[in-house]
């Protein structure tokens, strides 16, 4: 919905909250949202901040349910029993706290030693809730940090003097920032950067505390409500994937193939050049994230690639995994890419300055994120940045290395181009395969992946890190998760499945593979595995189900070719199977070897 992407129309929102909501709700598929419960914890007035938090999740395909603290009960709610609260077993945890509830400052009779026992008591008092949150409701907790003071009684020293109110408030941070790097699941939603951003003066009008206790001035409500919105999002796998960037005007000034390479605006020597190294600069960081990088440009790809080789650019043609340079229509191009990587074309953020391409790629991709860039480039990343496309809420080893496993692809995709027999390729990539029951080592990357899978999933079934870790700790579960590396490189933990116990029967509940892995044999090492586990466990019997979506058809049949039998199937296309073990299991996988076992010879 174009009225909620950003930059979006804040009073527009506000005035108009309710016609939205209905008409995202009329919008959301069931099937493929996300069913989420959200507490908000608050220290100050929360009405408007959860209707505006519910339009942009419902956006993102999150269908949230919301339990909402009486007035400035946040601390009640979290320290001592609360069976509504209990009852409701939230999924996340949102403490919306601001500067407004410190109950004390220092005052400038204070010794240091007073000073920082009054820090410690403040910090202790937050500790305490998010200590019992965790153990109790084993969720999501999101707190914000604080913002700075709407005054500074003794200007810039306050800043730096231990008694300063500024002073204090970037201390108690700093000690909710070292809680956060040793914490899972816990995240700062970074008010205070977001108030610097809005204009503090305007965001701390003290007008909309002392008429309606709001800790804000509603009018940044939406702007408020959006960047929550996108912490838990991407807590939720609803991250974009890839850019698909053009080229002319865009990471440079000029048209490559008309001016020349020679001409192109970049490089240091000019304000004009130096604005699109800064944008190519920002976009380079982004693989760090694991971010893919892809082009789809109207030019002749050596005039791509030349204007890519530019001594003043600071992206290289090997930065991309894609380059598709060429006059067809730029919604083909991107298509194309999101096939021959195994995305989604929803997964993709087209940027480009030609208002009339993105609107065709609105028009011909649904789902695809297509900024709305502005006129002058050097505000390219600002859009791009507070659109909050790529919000970043765990960082893995598989994150760092994904441009490098896909480039690790396209050799294996080069090597198949040699061999005729399927097979005897698939031997030829010298597969290894680490296969097991989840471990804490993984479980980070375990979570990010069934939040991320789309395509491979069979249940759609979506999990937290605290699920992930209770389904592993409980008995009556069967998990695995599968590593995956061969002569190319190591693709790292690409598949991961999940089955609960009833007596002699096993329901599997997920089963999910990264598509980069597709056609690879992989799901049958996992087969052969879970049917060993099943059987060590006197097990006779497993249930598979497969759930349609919009994005999960490539897995319809997946029983089948495992051999089980369908046992029903209903008007939805839902369908049930069958595998029993007792009437014997003969092992699929050729050419894998699994936890150093070679695989099985035909």
């Amino acid at each position: 919905m174009r009225e909620l992407e950003y930059p979006f129309d804040s009073e527009y929102l506000y005035h108009k909250k309710k016609s939205i909501r209905k008409q995202l709700l009329a919008q959301l598929d069931e099937k493929s949202c996300l069913h989420k419960k959200i507490a908000i914890l608050g220290g100050s007035t929360t009405r408007d901040i959860r209707l505006m938090l519910e339009l942009f999740l419902l956006q993102y395909g999150i269908k949230p349910e919301f339990y909402e603290s009486e007035f400035d009960q946040y601390y009640q709610d979290a320290m001592f029993p609360n069976p509504a609260l209990e009852a409701f077993a939230p999924d996340v945890v949102y403490l919306h706290t601001t500067i407004r509830n410190i109950a004390d400052f220092p005052k400038i009779s204070d010794s240091a030693e007073t000073v920082e026992q009054l820090l410690m008591q403040e910090y202790r008092r937050y500790e305490q809730m998010w200590d019992r949150l965790a153990a109790v409701y084993h969720c999501v907790i999101i707190q914000n940090n604080m913002e700075y003071p709407y005054y500074r009684m003794m200007g810039s020293r306050d800043a730096s003097d231990i008694h300063g109110r500024v002073n204090y408030v970037t201390r108690l941070n700093l000690k909710f920032y070292e809680y956060a790097q040793r914490t899972e699941h816990f995240y700062i939603h970074d008010i205070n950067y977001l108030s610097a951003q809005y204009g503090l003066e305007q965001w701390s009008d003290p007008f909309y505390w002392h008429s309606y206790k709001y800790a804000l001035c509603v009018p940044a409500i939406p702007e408020f409500a959006f960047s929550v919105a996108k912490i838990i999002k991407s807590v939720y796998g609803k991250n974009k994937k890839a850019f698909v960037l053009d080229l002319d005007n865009t990471l440079w000034g000029g048209v490559v193939g008309d001016d020349g390479v020679e001409n192109l605006v970049l490089g240091h020597e000019t304000s004009a050049g130096q604005v699109y190294c800064a944008f190519q600069e920002y976009l380079k960081a982004y693989k760090e994230f694991g971010i893919l990088l892809n082009i789809a440009s109207k030019n002749d790809h050596e005039n791509a690639v030349a204007g890519l080789n530019h001594p003043a650019g600071v992206l290289r043609p090997d930065d991309f995994i894609k380059i598709k340079a060429n006059w067809e229509p730029k919604d083909r191009n991107l298509l194309q890419i999101a096939e021959e990587l195994n995305l989604m074309p929803d997964s993709m953020v087209f940027v480009d300055d030609n208002p009339a391409e993105r609107e065709i790629v609105r028009a011909q991709v649904p789902g695809a994120a297509v900024p709305e860039m502005p006129a002058e480039p050097a505000h390219y990343a600002k859009i791009i940045d507070r659109s909050g496309f790529f919000e970043v809420t765990g960082l893995s080893e598989d994150d760092r290395r994904r441009t490098a496993m896909y480039q690790e692809n396209d050799r294996r995709m080069q090597e198949q181009a040699a061999f005729a027999d399927y097979e005897e390729y698939l031997k030829a990539l010298a597969m290894k395969a680490e296969i097991g029951p989840f471990t804490a080592v993984y479980m980070a990357r375990i979570a990010q992946l069934t939040n991320k899978s789309n395509q491979f999933n069979l249940t759609t079934r979506r999990y937290s890190q605290p699920e992930i870790e209770a389904v592993a700790a409980d008995p009556a579960y069967i998990t695995l998760y599968g590593k995956l590396e061969d002569k190319f490189g190591d693709n790292g933990v690409i598949s991961v499945v999940i089955g609960h116990r009833q007596e002699h029967v096993l329901h599997m509940d997920l089963w999910i593979m990264s598509c980069r892995v597709l056609k690879r044999d992989m799901e049958f090492a996992m087969m052969d595995t879970l049917a060993e586990r099943c059987m060590e466990a006197g097990i006779t019997e497993i249930r598979g189900y497969y759930y349609p979506t919009a994005k999960n058809a490539m897995v319809k049949e997946f029983y089948s070719r495992q051999g089980f039998d369908k046992i029903e199937e209903d008007a939805a296309g839902n369908t049930k199977w069958r595998l029993v073990l007792t009437d014997g299991y003969e092992k699929k996988n050729r050419v894998i070897a699994v936890n150093g076992c070679g695989g099985q010879e035909r």
